[in-house]
């Protein structure tokens, strides 16, 4: 099972369904309590950010969030002095362009 077939069956839950055959919970059902309910809501919306963040991180730069090595930012120092662009470096360094920024501030090649 994966995040979005859990999802879908706490969705269904949550509105009172049961998941593996369509059909609605009777009243007395635990699935129709109203604090079950609204904690299935919550549940679903947790899942959902957990969703969206997981899409958001596989778009990221292989490095993004990673801590930086003396190593990398003596590469990123003689990138910079050569003359390449913030773009440029981020995509040798897999970083984001605000990272490379930040670190370009942080090791005094640039003011804040």
């Amino acid at each position: 099972m994966n995040e979005i077939q859990a999802l879908q069956i706490v969705r269904a839950l949550a509105n009172g369904v049961d998941p593996s055959n369509g059909e609605v919970y009777p009243a007395d059902s635990p699935y129709q309590n109203p604090d079950t309910v609204r904690a299935l809501f919550i549940a679903t919306r947790a899942l959902e950010r957990a969703a969206e963040w997981e899409q958001r991180r596989r778009r990221l730069p292989a490095n993004a969030g990673n801590p930086w090595s003396e190593e990398e930012d003596a590469r990123l120092a003689t990138g910079f002095d050569a003359g390449k662009s913030a773009l440029e470096l981020g995509r040798e360094h897999q970083r984001t362009l605000a990272s490379i920024q930040a670190r370009l501030v942080k090791i005094g090649k640039l003011r804040a």
